[in-house]
């Protein structure tokens, strides 16, 4: 079975050998990079599984290096690794369309559990069995994380799709913020709770091309993805 290939972006040379190190003892491949400039030119020419990026990177920071990352695809996964802790700069990082965030001092052993899981849900997502399905004049393949409306595309990141998926199939239904939370992310912390908004409020914006649709806040107890009926 071929490694999982990870993109690491790091200037601090002492956490970048110790973790890339760890990585590599269990089993990943590793191209680290130490500053944004170096990142992008190898995402540029090479295919990675995922890519784990600090923020405070030379030359070009890490929200830069997501944005240009997410012009060029729009589906590996992104990992924010920072020593900042401002609920600010976290938002800003899952705006540009990043997938999670670690904040500094972090375990291995976390952002191995990280990788794990989204390894995992990249594996679920491109199997023969996925199929595309019709939402009100959407059709969404969430194998390849598209919307299409009119023959146009949308491309969507894996938590966007993953969320997408999990809301039509409790569609109608009202849903405890924990419960989906628990279900996406495995937790429901604060700041995972501030990173459902942020994903809510990008998938509002490409589904109000049809008023048949909507996501709607339920005060109190959570949301509830609603399908008229023609």
């Amino acid at each position: 079975m071929a490694k999982c290939k990870i993109l690491y972006a790091e200037d601090d040379q002492t956490l970048a050998f110790l973790t890339q190190d760890n990585l590599e003892q269990n089993g990943y491949e590793v191209v680290h990079c130490s500053d944004g400039i170096l990142a992008l030119e190898a995402f540029k020419k090479e295919a990675f599984d995922i890519a784990i990026l600090d923020i405070m990177l030379p030359k070009m920071d890490g929200f830069e290096l997501a944005s240009e990352i997410r012009k060029r695809n729009t589906e590996v996964p992104l990992i924010f690794l920072s020593a900042k802790t401002l609920k600010e700069d976290r938002i800003k990082g899952l705006r540009l369309g990043a997938d999670d965030y670690l904040v500094k001092p972090f375990s291995i052993e976390e952002l191995m559990l990280k990788i794990d899981i989204f390894l995992k849900r990249s594996q679920k997502n491109t199997t023969p069995s996925t199929k595309t399905c019709n939402i009100g004049t959407f059709e969404f393949d969430p194998q390849n994380y598209v919307l299409i409306r009119n023959g146009e595309k949308t491309k969507l990141t894996q938590r966007e799709s993953e969320l997408l998926q999990f809301f039509i199939e409790h569609q109608n239904t009202a849903l405890k913020r924990e419960f989906i939370l628990k279900s996406i992310w495995g937790d429901d912390d604060y700041f995972m709770g501030r990173s459902l908004d942020v994903f809510i409020s990008k998938l509002r914006k490409i589904l109000a091309a049809d008023t048949s649709l909507s996501i709607e806040n339920l005060h109190g107890i959570g949301f509830r993805f609603t399908v008229k009926s023609a």
